[in-house]
């Protein structure tokens, strides 16, 4: 009498799976790829390397050391300045290093004032 064993197959690894996520992955990456337009290949970007930049002129500037200015001028009553003529949204300039406390204090003095919006004025820096 022979014993008869059954032969048991290797289980082959699922590829499906691998073969879906490699295709997500490229389909991803060919999306990604187009969401932005290329510049074009003639166009020749300004250089400010040499600009300097300046505030707009009618901007409130808040200073490192916490003073604020207004068309050059210093300015002790903020509320009254801006009702003296100003309308629809206050620009402010902060200084870098100008304490967050002192830029959040002006901004609702600005809106007590007033301002419809009290607009943040940064620096876009490409890295």
């Amino acid at each position: 009498m022979r014993l008869i064993v059954p032969q048991t197959r290797a289980k082959r690894e699922p590829t499906i799976a691998l073969i879906n996520i490699v295709f997500l992955m490229l389909v991803f990456f060919m999306v990604a790829g187009t969401l932005s337009q290329p510049l074009d290949p003639d166009l020749r970007l300004v250089q400010t390397q040499d600009f300097a930049g300046t505030a707009p002129p009618d901007a409130f500037v808040l200073h490192q050391d916490g003073r604020i200015t207004y068309r050059g001028q210093p300015v002790d009553d903020l509320a009254s300045v801006w009702a003296q003529g100003g309308t629809g949204d206050a620009r402010v300039v902060p200084d870098r290093d100008a304490p967050a406390g002192d830029l959040v204090h002006m901004a609702r003095v600005l809106r007590d004032a007033g301002a419809a919006r009290v607009v943040i004025v940064t620096e876009k820096a490409l890295q």
